[in-house]
């Protein structure tokens, strides 16, 4: 099929070449209105679009994005960081050029060199999960970090509040009634790993109740990992088993659903349970369904591209903390009758 041309335009509308290119890049000119509407239903009629590398010459933009991850692409639990920065792309007339890298450096650095060399408007250095990393040195001024942030500062960058969201799940537990809770931990000690634990601690010391180091127990981060951490906290005696689980994650919180169904727990009824991520197909499909806090892949994979595009302030060399929303659902409830009473007692 052969491209249409601007001179095919300017032959079915009657008019120069250069008026063409006036009205079709929407130039200022004493060009009437009637000549405007002609030359443009010229353009559809045949099926002629503007080159978007000729216009990228002309204005020093090419309406382009690029944003490297590790492998976002490639795993179901932060695809919604792509949705909200290809929504903002959208709406601020960019297109996303997306290259998963699948953690190789080599890939990376042939990644930054072929979007660089596309002369894309902005870059985007993103990451699966939180954490900090070393900002490869050959990534343009004006990148923004999404998901991450680098070690020696120097870029904006986004990252979840996970501190505040371990807080928001512990207040659930004590707001409900509970006084002995315990923290479910992944054995990879990531970041969030340790923010959601100082959440979890500073909850804990805001009301009172004393810290057992019992009740802080670590595992790998599956449904099995949380089913053999809750086991480990069940065989402790009935006087000091908690009434209520945080996980960090949503994963681990099914481990703790099977585990007390083994040992003929109803949840919220005998156990309280809060997990972490919203993670979909997971949280929302438990029977009862899941009490989480949301990791806001999507509002940050918006932030970022905003930034990037220079249609939201961003301070230079400032990681923001995006807010980690509470889920209510149903696996919340006060402590069982008993343990009520007792902690009564106490008071």
């Amino acid at each position: 099929m052969v491209r249409a041309r601007i001179s095919d335009v300017a032959a079915a509308a009657g008019v120069s070449v250069t008026t063409v290119s006036l009205v079709m890049n929407d130039v200022e000119s004493r060009i009437s209105a009637e000549t405007r509407q002609r030359v443009r239903e010229a353009a559809r009629a045949i099926g002629y679009a503007p080159s978007s590398v000729a216009r990228g010459l002309r204005t020093q933009q090419t309406r382009t994005v690029g944003l490297i991850s590790d492998q976002i692409a490639t795993t179901p639990f932060a695809g919604d960081m792509l949705a909200g920065a290809q929504d903002a792309a959208r709406e601020n007339g960019h297109l996303v050029f997306l290259i998963d890298t699948g953690g190789d450096s080599a890939i990376e650095a042939d990644a930054i060199r072929a979007l660089t060399a596309q002369q894309v408007d902005a870059l985007i250095y993103a990451c699966m999960w939180h954490q900090v990393v070393a900002a490869p040195a050959s990534l343009p001024a004006g990148t923004v970090f999404l998901d991450c942030r680098p070690e020696n500062g120097g870029f904006r960058s986004v990252v979840p509040d996970d501190r505040a969201g371990g807080v928001s799940a512990v207040r659930e537990l004590v707001a409900a009634g509970h006084r002995r809770i315990a923290y479910i931990d992944t054995d990879d000690a990531p970041i969030a790993s340790a923010l959601r634990h100082e959440g979890y601690l500073e909850v804990l010391a805001d009301a009172g109740i004393a810290v057992d180091p019992a009740l802080h127990v670590r595992a790998e981060t599956t449904a099995r990992g949380g089913r053999i951490a809750t086991d480990r906290l069940l065989e402790l005696p009935e006087d000091q088993r908690p009434t209520g689980i945080f996980c960090f994650n949503d994963r681990m919180a099914v481990g703790v659903y099977t585990a007390a169904h083994h040992r003929g727990l109803e949840i919220p009824r005998d156990l309280s349970v809060v997990g972490y991520d919203d993670q979909q197909l997971i949280a929302a499909e438990q029977d009862p369904p899941l009490t989480t806090i949301a990791l806001p892949h999507y509002d940050m994979g918006r932030w970022a591209m905003e930034v990037a595009l220079g249609v939201r302030a961003g301070d230079e060399d400032v990681t923001h903390l995006m807010e980690c929303p509470v889920i209510r659902r149903d696996s919340v409830g006060p402590p069982p009758a008993h343990v009520g009473k007792q902690n009564r007692r106490r008071a």
